[in-house]
């Protein structure tokens, strides 16, 4: 008979343990807050779908290697952010257009320099733009 209790009182105990710990589990999940919102590219994406892309770039000899020297002169630019070393370079027929956010002003005056040394100035579309920064509230 005090096994039977043992067992009885071990298995009564675990299923209130299984029971109380999946109730906390679940009103772990419900507590979580939602994100405020979701990124909207809409307007970006919109102002985008009118420029070139890098998919629209003709497969002509000239205009890929100009792309890939403006590309190399950006990447080994150790001033330049991450951010400014994503932006879109696309060569057709000899224009350079260059599209994208940037952190800063100097980012953008850099990297159309650049362009500008390897295609020359009549021939660079600079339609780069400066991204605004998130601030972060001092201490007080």
């Amino acid at each position: 008979m005090k096994t039977i209790s043992k067992v009885s009182i071990w298995l009564r105990t675990g299923a209130l343990i299984g029971i109380s710990g999946s109730f906390l589990f679940l009103s772990a999940q419900s507590t979580k807050t939602p994100p405020a919102s979701a990124p909207d590219n809409t307007k970006t994406n919109k102002t985008d779908s009118a420029k070139p892309t890098a998919d629209q770039q003709k497969q002509d000899k000239a205009d890929l290697q100009t792309t890939q020297k403006i590309r190399q002169l950006i990447e080994k630019d150790k001033s330049l952010s991450t951010y400014a070393k994503n932006i879109k370079i696309v060569t057709q027929d000899g224009t350079v257009t260059l599209s994208g956010p940037v952190r800063t002003d100097a980012d953008k005056k850099s990297i159309e320099a650049k362009a500008v040394e390897v295609a020359g100035k009549d021939h660079v579309k600079n339609e780069i733009q400066i991204a605004a920064t998130e601030t972060t509230n001092p201490k007080k």
